[in-house]
């Protein structure tokens, strides 16, 4: 078995396969670039690198690659250039496309895959009652404790190829989509003229096309049609979502192993699991991190992967105060830290590091192994600050951060179930350039793995004609713009991207780091932070300023030269 819990510690980029130039070999390209070569040991690819369709790659058809974005050469030279891959997969759920869920509708019963995903009657058997919808509701005392991501029962009913309707689990996201009609479908299916055909389907996708179900079009003189047009319907009927694995089953877990393989054979050494909190499901249980079951699949989960000499990342939002982060660590595991980037928000904003260094030496003394960032694909965390910060400087953080643009994701609309502010970092702290580069002094010097989004790496800033465009569902796309490689290349002649490349590079490089080095963090009542690192002989100091936001940044070799020094 590995050890889980060693990793290089040197800096990552994150982005999406077309985050730069529009394909990961443009961004390959970029790593190649002398500028750039050497401030990254890692690469995140987002999981558009694979075969999906929603949630910008988070809701995946199959692992492989995405043909229009990247080939297995842009991998291999990844690996090249010395840096490691870090890849997801997504443990809760896959596409409705996908080729198991796709078995499935096509062969409801006698699908090989009916129990790959999870059949919400079958689960809540003798736990509630039957309902005209044909869904079971649970009994209250079963349901309770259960965390959902929406208000209403994570149920998509889905057509049966006997015209059986089925419920199954769905946490995520899910559509009904119906193919608009043509004139000669209601001829063929209704045995009618081409005339009152068309008049038939001029009404049908009128309705449609105003959110109407098909059960619920009033036909008028077409009366008679309506069952025969509405079963047209319903068996043309198109899905798009997210469904629930049924980690009870075997090919779940053959499923499982061959996912892990596949992504060992792309050259993954960090794969980090999404949602596998909500993998676990038991009758009268949160649904959320069930205990000891979560852990029990997490055990297998690291099973199958020491055989392909990959480490995991379990990914987790939860409260400070519910100690989650630290359970991780103490099963052995890196967790992201997610408690820094509204840390140093706060930290920035009030001249007080205190709550700063108080998490750092926490993660010193407990010798807890983390993925650090600033802004990422996701939003900025909120909830997971509760415990570390009070609720009224949490809510202060939120203000400010919508009052820069952000959007604020509460947890089914509930005020103080505040979840996440999507806004860039760089936005985030004001536009302030000086605030952005001392944000990212002191990430480098923080515990754990420095994680980099692409974007803050070029000072990205809110975009909100992005977040329009994608309509409902859109604040995301804030903080996910693409660049083309020529704004890429131009951006790096800034300052603001010259200075944290140049940090980047003394960070991945200098000895003083790592996950065994030594290391003290001090906050002063004069609003001050004081840094050190030291390993192999070598030194790293940070000396910053959180009021006027100014640093010093040196690093002492062996002999005590200085080999680095940065002023800001």
């Amino acid at each position: 078995m590995i050890d889980q819990s060693i990793v290089d510690n040197g800096a990552a980029l994150n982005a999406y396969p077309d985050s730069i130039g529009g394909r990961l070999g443009d961004i390959v390209k970029l790593l190649s670039n002398p500028e750039m070569r050497g401030a990254f040991s890692s690469f995140y690819i987002l999981p558009s690198v694979y075969n999906t369709d929603l949630d910008r790659g988070f809701s995946v058809i199959d692992y492989n690659l995405n043909e229009l974005l990247a080939s297995p050469q842009d991998l291999a030279n990844i690996k090249m250039l010395g840096i490691d891959l870090k890849l997801d997969f997504i443990l809760n759920h896959a596409s409705v496309l996908s080729p198991q869920f796709q078995d499935l509708l096509k062969n409801g019963e006698h699908s090989l895959y009916k129990d790959f995903f999870i059949n919400w009657n079958e689960f809540w058997t003798e736990c509630g009652t039957m309902t005209d919808g044909g869904y079971i509701q649970p009994d209250e005392q079963y349901i309770k404790n259960m965390f959902f991501r929406k208000p209403s029962l994570p149920i998509l009913m889905v057509r049966m190829p006997d015209g059986l309707e089925v419920p199954y689990w769905n946490t995520f996201y899910q559509e009904i989509q119906y193919p608009k009609l043509d004139e000669q479908d209601v001829m063929s299916a209704a045995d009618v003229q081409y005339l009152t055909a068309q008049k038939i389907t001029a009404l049908v996708n009128d309705a449609i096309e105003s959110g109407r179900k098909p059960g619920e079009i009033q036909y008028g003189q077409f009366k008679k049609y309506k069952d025969t047009v509405t079963n047209l319907l319903e068996n043309r009927r198109r899905y798009l979502g997210q469904m629930d694995l049924n980690v009870s089953s075997p090919l779940v877990w053959e499923f499982y192993e061959k996912t892990l393989q596949t992504l060992a054979g792309y050259g993954a050494t960090i794969v980090r699991l999404d949602a596998f909190a909500y993998a676990s499901k038991i009758p009268g249980e949160k649904n959320f991190l069930n205990v000891p079951e979560t852990w029990d699949i997490l055990k297998r989960i690291r099973t199958l992967a020491d055989q392909y000499g990959i480490q995991l990342l379990p990914e987790i939002h939860a409260s400070y105060g519910e100690g989650i982060y630290a359970v991780l660590a103490d099963e052995g595991y890196m967790s992201y830290d997610f408690f820094l980037p509204g840390l140093l928000i706060d930290a920035l904003e009030s001249g007080d590091g205190s709550h700063l260094a108080r998490w750092a030496n926490e993660l010193k003394d407990k010798k807890n192994r983390v993925v650090n960032m600033l802004g990422c694909h996701d939003g900025i965390p909120m909830l997971d600050l509760k415990g570390l910060l009070s609720d009224e400087r949490i809510e202060a953080l939120i203000d400010i951060l919508k009052q820069r643009g952000g959007y604020v994701k509460n947890l089914h609309g509930k005020k103080n179930m505040y979840y996440q502010v999507n806004c860039t970092y760089f936005s985030a702290l004001g536009e302030s350039e000086a605030k952005l580069l001392l944000a990212r002094a002191v990430q480098l010097f923080m515990p754990g793995k420095p994680q980099i989004w692409y974007l803050d790496l070029f000072a990205g800033k809110n975009d909100h004609d992005a977040a329009a465009r994608a309509g409902a569902g859109g604040h995301k796309e804030i903080n996910r713009t693409n660049l083309t490689g020529e704004q890429a290349l131009r951006l790096m002649e800034s300052t603001i991207v010259k200075s944290q490349l140049e940090m980047l590079k003394f960070r991945n490089t200098f000895p003083a780091f790592g996950f065994s080095a030594e290391s003290t963090f001090q906050s002063n009542a004069d609003g001050s932070l004081a840094i050190e690192w030291r390993n192999s002989g070598c030194v790293a100091r940070l000396d910053a300023g959180l009021a006027d936001c100014s640093f010093s940044m040196e690093g002492l070799d062996e002999s005590g030269r200085c080999v680095f020094n940065m002023q800001g």
